[in-house]
């Protein structure tokens, strides 16, 4: 006897629960009010300032006050959230009631937010470079700068053609629905953690223009 998919209305559950989770991190280090009052400040310069202090604030303790630590942890958050965004996405294609339209913007909404993650992991990886290469001439930390910069805009801009995906006519579902509000918090997570890496690089070339 065939195994039946699961429905819709348990997926929504389960990524209700699973999603709250994922923002909460695990660490039980206390955060000194310094440390998380720069994560704060930091995430004024963000467009979607109450998620990133509520996404960050837990790694206060960890990012102390260094906007590269910062900047990387934005980073390794947004990887998170797109590795669990794909593996949430890809599961809609099992189940009951999707039509063969909706599957295939599924399916292709998954091949976008994967190359999302290659953007971010290589993101991180650049940033890492910079970390090593603090003491280096100006114009080198610039181009590793500018890679980073562009890799997270790459990954934007695949959010959003995951979007485009379930633009056209008859795909006004619970799927679209379901879809549209995972990867739009993905977004919005992606640009703040774009804002707090411009942040940074700012304030580096700022730090090497001073005598």
């Amino acid at each position: 006897m065939a195994k039946a998919n699961p429905s819709l209305s348990f997926l929504f559950l389960l990524h209700a629960l699973f999603f709250t989770t994922l923002l909460e991190p695990s660490s039980s280090q206390p955060a000194a009010a310094p440390n998380t009052d720069f994560i704060k400040s930091s995430c004024r310069s963000t467009r979607y300032q109450a998620l990133c202090v509520q996404c960050l604030s837990g790694y206060a303790a960890s990012v102390q006050q260094d906007p590269r630590q910062l900047a990387r942890t934005a980073l390794q958050v947004s990887l998170d959230r797109a590795r669990a965004t794909s593996s949430y996405v890809g599961q809609l294609s099992r189940f009951q009631g999707i039509t063969p339209r909706e599957s295939q913007a599924v399916r292709d909404c998954v091949q976008n937010v994967g190359d999302s993650v290659s953007w971010l992991s290589q993101s991180i990886d650049e940033l890492g470079q910079m970390a090593s290469q603090a003491a280096t001439a100006a114009e080198a930390y610039d181009w590793h700068m500018s890679n980073v910069q562009t890799w997270v805009s790459g990954a934007l801009t695949d959010e959003n053609m995951c979007l485009d995906g379930f633009a056209r006519l008859g795909m006004d579902g619970r799927v679209k629905s379901s879809v549209r509000g995972q990867v739009v918090e993905l977004g919005q997570v992606l640009s703040n953690a774009l804002a707090l890496v411009n942040r940074f690089g700012s304030r580096h070339r700022g730090a090497k223009g001073q005598p």
